[in-house]
């Protein structure tokens, strides 16, 4: 789809939000900015009143998690290492992809469209993620509320803000 192929070639973007995750026995609220420059990308969770702000950053390879005491551990299997220290995880390499509205074009996945060609639903990598709403963003609808489960966490994204380079 024309809408896809436009959004997987944005390059520079970020966006600023909130983000919410739970799993049966844990879970955090925080703001989350998320900065993207082409393969390249840098994510702070920051929790309540700023507390414990947690640096995700990765090159398409690795991903490098930088702990609220400065501490850099490089991740070799991001989701299964958020899940082991923290009991919860992100999509850590398809959060990029899917906070655009479009599948993580490295992984199968099952889509589901809406009337104006946005994608409602998409399954992918374990995880169900749902779009809720969209709303204009640098002349393109963009996603504005999106949750995505799989088996162990549940990842509630509400973007506030785009900018596009």
């Amino acid at each position: 789809n024309a809408r896809q192929q436009v959004l997987v070639g944005l390059d520079e973007w970020e966006f600023s939000g909130r983000i919410a995750v739970k799993t049966a026995t844990d879970g955090f609220n925080g703001k989350l900015r998320w900065a993207q420059d082409r393969d390249a990308f840098e994510a702070t969770a920051s929790g309540p009143l700023g507390a414990g702000a947690v640096r995700i950053e990765g090159d398409g390879r690795a991903v490098v998690l930088t702990d609220k005491d400065g501490l850099r551990t490089e991740l070799e299997d991001a989701e299964l290492e958020f899940r082991l220290r923290y009991g919860w995880t992100i999509p850590a390499q398809s959060l990029r992809y899917w906070a655009l509205g479009i599948p993580d074009p490295e992984l199968p996945a099952y889509l589901n469209f809406g009337e104006d060609g946005t994608v409602m639903l998409l399954e992918q990598g374990g995880w169900t993620v749902e779009i809720s709403q969209y709303r204009e963003g640098g002349g393109q609808l963009m996603p504005r509320r999106i949750s995505a489960v799989n088996s162990t966490s549940r990842v509630r994204l509400v973007i506030d803000n785009w900018v596009f380079y």
